[in-house]
């Protein structure tokens, strides 16, 4: 493996993260040169510097192997991680270098916890580079510089390609590029059109832009300590809603239902599972908060709930309530939602609906055997009949997932966490949901957890947002052949 290749292409990605970092100063610039100018202004520097170096003595790669691309991709997830901390330990404040560490990983990976007690208290120019860390993490580091940074040449495909699990790829039948320019189309149309309807709901740009980038990113940052709550607005509630739920749809499908693609959303059987999820479990939770008369009518029930479980289905982690205070039962679909989530191909995390749905099918079939056992059953997923490779690997997955989630739960215990914020901290961590419930519930933050249990989380962040095994393997890259 050529390790000047791996830098020099890590190196194109950090000079990205410096060109968002100068953005933000300019934010800082024009809100009068507020006090996270300089520190924006350094970072910047600092990035480009680091970023430029190994351009400057490693030549153009027309080709790289798969070895190297995976190296390329977890190592640039990774460095932009440290350099996303520069602003925050420049300017100081509450950013201690464990919580500007964890401020940077739930940024990039779209979990959208936070350690800040007030954030309202952050200048605007800090508070816009919180939300470029999110929304450049929604995509994806590298598929973002993919598209913006031209002249990789063929490097692209083998990097796409490792950004993108398979399951993600699954709906695309273009190349590489067309992929990659896809993503950008959809993800920059529904931050614009979000955008615009929350200014015309009441919002002020700002607000507007920081939220929208939020939720097509779907991480949960916003501008207010109240979270979406403090807006007390039910068209921004329900422009959210939809906003969340698009981006939890894989975005190969959005683009061909809006090109008039066969292809598309209202054939694909995920799809309708998610919506499905989304619709019943939406209802669930509010006949079970009007039940338990939280609510004056149902309508209000309605709105609560259906907003805070598409927030957690589709990992965005928004809030207009404390979900601290529902009921048992809204609190365990809450959970399940957490831990399903949404599509594959969009910007969540989770298990995802794709391999509940297979895994549905496998117990189906399997069931189905017993009774018939010299029976041939095929298991198809959008009529596509699914390898015993695939099916393999999603029960592996699930596995692994619920095994970490497990560790998480026992390493938090361990560092003297309750049960239940240590379950369900572990929970929207490894999902990248954000908020869980108690101490980190969601009108809650991360402040007041030990600093080691602040550390496995990110890590866990990181598992969810890579799919585990793509992080993993950068420890046994030695044995690969």
């Amino acid at each position: 493996m050529r390790v000047e290749v791996v830098l020099r292409y890590v190196g194109v990605v950090m000079l990205f993260m410096a060109l968002f970092m100068l953005i933000s100063a300019g934010i800082s610039y024009v809100s009068g040169v507020d006090s996270a100018f300089y520190p924006l202004l350094l970072s910047s520097l600092l990035t480009a510097l680091l970023g430029a170096f190994p351009l400057i003595f490693v030549g153009r790669c027309e080709q790289i192997t798969n070895k190297e691309g995976f190296c390329i991709v977890v190592g640039a997830w990774l460095v932009a991680c440290v350099v996303s901390m520069f602003p925050y330990l420049i300017w100081g404040g509450e950013f201690t270098l464990v919580n500007a560490w964890f401020e940077s990983v739930s940024g990039l990976t779209t979990t959208g916890s936070t350690v800040l007690n007030d954030v309202e208290a952050l200048p605007r120019g800090l508070q816009f580079w919180r939300f470029a860390t999110t929304w450049i993490g929604g995509m994806g580091v590298v598929m973002f510089a993919l598209v913006v940074l031209p002249s990789m040449g063929r490097s692209k495909m083998m990097l796409s390609n490792v950004e993108l699990s398979s399951m993600a790829r699954d709906n695309y039948r273009y190349r590489s590029q067309i992929t990659l320019q896809i993503l950008l189309v959809v993800y920059v149309g529904l931050t614009v059109l979000s955008t615009v309807l929350l200014k015309m709901a009441g919002m002020n740009w700002f607000d507007a832009l920081c939220h929208a980038m939020s939720a097509c990113a779907t991480s949960g940052f916003s501008t207010k300590n109240a979270s979406v709550a403090y807006f007390n607005s039910p068209a921004i509630d329900t422009i959210l809603i939809f906003t969340m739920a698009a981006a939890g749809i894989h975005f190969g499908l959005i683009y061909a239902t809006v090109t008039g693609k066969r292809n598309n959303i209202f054939r694909s059987e995920v799809t309708r599972w998610y919506l499905g999820i989304l619709l019943v479990g939406g209802l669930l939770i509010a006949i079970s908060l009007y039940a338990a008369d939280l609510y004056p009518t149902l309508s209000a029930s309605f709105r609560h709930g259906m907003f805070q479980f598409v927030s957690v289905v589709s990992t965005s982690g928004f809030a207009t309530a404390d979900s601290n205070t529902w009921t048992p039962f809204a609190v365990i679909i809450l959970i399940f939602g957490s831990i399903v989530c949404a599509c594959a191909g969009s910007t969540a995390g989770g298990i995802k609906v794709n391999r509940m749905v297979l895994a549905g099918k496998m117990m189906s079939a399997r069931l189905k055997l017993q009774q018939h056992p010299n029976a041939v059953i095929r298991i198809r997923l959008d009529g596509v009949i699914q390898d015993n490779e695939v099916l393999h690997s999603v029960m592996i997955y699930i596995v692994a997932y619920l095994m970490f989630l497990l560790l998480g739960t026992i390493a938090g215990a361990l560092f003297g966490v309750d049960l239940t914020t240590s379950f369900t901290g572990s929970v929207a961590s490894m999902g990248n949901v954000g908020p869980g419930f108690g101490e980190v519930g969601s009108m809650d933050n991360w402040s007041a957890m030990p600093s080691a249990f602040k550390m496995t989380n990110t890590l866990l962040m990181l598992l969810g947002r890579l799919e585990i095994f793509g992080l993993i393997q950068i420890f046994l890259i030695k044995w690969w052949r």
